[in-house]
């Protein structure tokens, strides 16, 4: 059970003092939301709690970057997702052939939008895991984390234009997908 977290300022501060108590504490309270964000980018448990642990590391090695300006868990999750998005990177599975989408293809720059017609959220999180991998991979750090094409293009060793495009190409085929539903 998460231990609330009074003061985030001493738990950042004895965290970088390498104060076992608070790391552990630092660790109890966030690792379950951030479990949940690296299985939303891995297809199996285990590699989730590596990615997790992976990230976890990061944000200790980091943590004095903290500069108080936004939540604590919003740092967090920034630098677990980054750190996933270097392991996948390192793993290359999000290499795939992308034939048909040159970084000069035209693309749409308009707003996801998605008529979901009462499709469940699990669903919908099943119909992007089937995408191609870069087209699913930047479609949830776009959609779900937010960052712009440019966050993606150097999270991803990609430019701006092949993110943008595979944007487009994980909305097509979602809006296919969801339309033979």
């Amino acid at each position: 059970m998460n231990t609330p977290i009074e003061n985030i300022e001493l738990l950042v501060k004895k965290c970088i003092e390498d104060d076992r108590k608070y790391q552990e504490t630092l660790y109890r309270n966030y690792a379950p939301k951030m479990y949940s964000v690296c299985k939303y980018y891995t297809r199996d448990r285990d590699e989730a709690m590596d990615f997790l642990q992976e990230g976890f590391i990061m944000v200790f090695r980091n943590l004095h970057k903290f500069r108080h300006e936004g939540s604590l868990e919003g740092w967090i999750r920034r630098v677990i997702v980054f750190r996933t998005m270097d392991l996948l990177r390192k793993q290359k599975r999000y290499d795939e052939v992308i034939a048909l989408y040159k970084e000069d293809q035209i693309y749409e720059d308009e707003e996801f939008e998605i008529d979901t017609k009462g499709i469940i959220g699990d669903r919908i999180r099943e119909l992007v895991d089937k995408l191609p991998e870069k087209a699913s991979l930047v479609l949830k750090l776009f959609a779900i984390e937010g960052l712009s094409h440019q966050e993606i293009s150097e999270s991803l060793g990609i430019s701006i234009g092949t993110s943008k495009s595979q944007l487009n190409r994980a909305r097509k085929l979602l809006k296919e997908s969801l339309s033979n539903e």
